[in-house]
Parts: C-alpha cells; sequence; structure tokens
C-alpha cells in the first residue's frame, strides 16, 4: 500500500516534542510516529538504532523523516533494506562530523555545564530559530532542552562530532530527499553536497529557514515533503 504515515527522529534534544507544529501542518490523512529518545541517561548512535526499529517494525509503508542529529540514525536504518520503508527525507542533517576543523575546540567546550547555562535569546535565534522567533517556539524549544539531562546534551553532541555513516548512505536505495535550511548557521552546505555525492540521486530542496526549519516554517516543509512523496512511484493522492 502507498505511504500515509511519517516516522520522525528529533534533533539534538531527542524529545520529539518539538514536531507539534509540523505534525498540524500535515494533510489530515496523513499520520505521524515521534520516535522519542532517553533524557536521563547518555545512549550512543548504536544504541539508540532499536528505537527507530521498534517504531518503525509494526507499520505499513511509511517515510522516514530525520532531523539534525538523527539523520546518521535514519542512513543507517535505510541501509537495512526494510520493505516498508518508502522513503528517507533528511532535514538539515549530516552522514559525519559537520564542523570538521572546529572539532576540538568544539569537543573542549561541550562539556556538561555548558547545558546547565541558560542561552540569551541572541544566541538561541542566532543558531537555531532565526530572527524574530516566535516566543512561544522559543519557550518550548527550552522546555526541550530542560527536561534532558546536560550528560545527554554532552554525549550526543560528542556522537555527532565522531560520526561517519558515509558507508550507510553509499548502501541505501530507498528514495531520499536533502532538505536544507538555506540560513543555517550550523551547518553548512558541504553537508548536503556530501549526500548529493554519495548518492546523486538524492533529490534536493531548500527552504529560507534557520536550522531548525520544520519549527520555523513547518507548512512549507510539509508542502516540500508531501510534493516529493507524490512523486514516488504508487504514491498517495
Amino acid at each position: 500500500m502507498a505511504p500515509k504515515h511519517l516516522v520522525l527522529l528529533p534533533g539534538l534534544d531527542g524529545t520529539g516534542e518539538l514536531f507539534v507544529d509540523f505534525i498540524a501542518a500535515l494533510p489530515e490523512s496523513w499520520t505521524a510516529t515521534t520516535v522519542s529518545f532517553p533524557t536521563d541517561g547518555f545512549l550512543p548512535y548504536t544504541d539508540l538504532r532499536p528505537f527507530v526499529v521498534a517504531a518503525a517494525s509494526q507499520l505499513g509503508q511509511f517515510v522516514l523523516v530525520a532531523e539534525s542529529f538523527s539523520a546518521p540514525l535514519a542512513v543507517w536504518y535505510a541501509a537495512t533494506n526494510p520493505p516498508n520503508l518508502a522513503a528517507v527525507v533528511i532535514c538539515a542533517g549530516f552522514v559525519r562530523n559537520p564542523l570538521h576543523r572546529w572539532s576540538r575546540a568544539v569537543k573542549a567546550l561541550v562539556k556538561p555545564w555548558l547545558f546547565k547555562l541558560k542561552p540569551p535569546r541572541t544566541i538561541v535565534e542566532y543558531f537555531l530559530l532565526g530572527r524574530h522567533a516566535p516566543l512561544g517556539l522559543l519557550k518550548r524549544l527550552r522546555d526541550a532542552l530542560q527536561t534532558v539531562s546536560p550528560d545527554v546534551l554532552s554525549g550526543r553532541l560528542e556522537e555527532v562530532l565522531d560520526c561517519d555513516a558515509r558507508d550507510d548512505l553509499r548502501r541505501t536505495s530507498v528514495p531520499l530527499m536533502y532538505l536544507e535550511a538555506t540560513y543555517d548557521r550550523l551547518l553548512s552546505s558541504s553537508c548536503k553536497d556530501e549526500f548529493s555525492q554519495l548518492r546523486p540521486d538524492t533529490v534536493l530542496r531548500s527552504i529560507p529557514a534557520p536550522h531548525l526549519l520544520l519549527q520555523r516554517e513547518p507548512q512549507k516543509a510539509a508542502t516540500i515533503i508531501m510534493a516529493f512523496i507524490r512523486s514516488l512511484p504508487s504514491s498517495p493522492d
């Protein structure tokens, strides 16, 4: 059967709480499963894989949507060739360390104490939400981050700096779209380029948005993702 269900993999917070506006922007005939990761104990990427498998194993045909931190997980899962996976959408994601030459400096900073601080709105907007972010979205982001242990956030960021899922990406064959945030101040365009180099058939789309594009532009993102899914063989109307 043609897919009418999304499985959503969250960003660094791992809570899934930040998908609410994107889910609301989906067509009424579509449903979504949000995957959440533990908030009180750090798990490396390899130990987060069962959460993806558990969410998808009981479903019919579905499309996997992964943002940022979860992109390597989505690529790994796609490389296992699950029969019910119709397509993968990567939102502002990467398959290996996106910071490259800044890795050593960032590793020295990303200790748990850093995540105990409350960054000013200007910093959050600059790196994540973009200028003039709605106060409700800013609060939702801060609330989500506050539910996660600083040790977990620190550990996940270190995982990002050490990850390399390029071989997994090469083994994927499912239809793939990369959705780029053109105002992203965390990831460079090289992350998108790596997808197109390793999977030349990757569908590339962009949205004028900051790194958290599903949160700042949920309707635009939903429209683009639905258009991609409609273009798939045997896709729903």
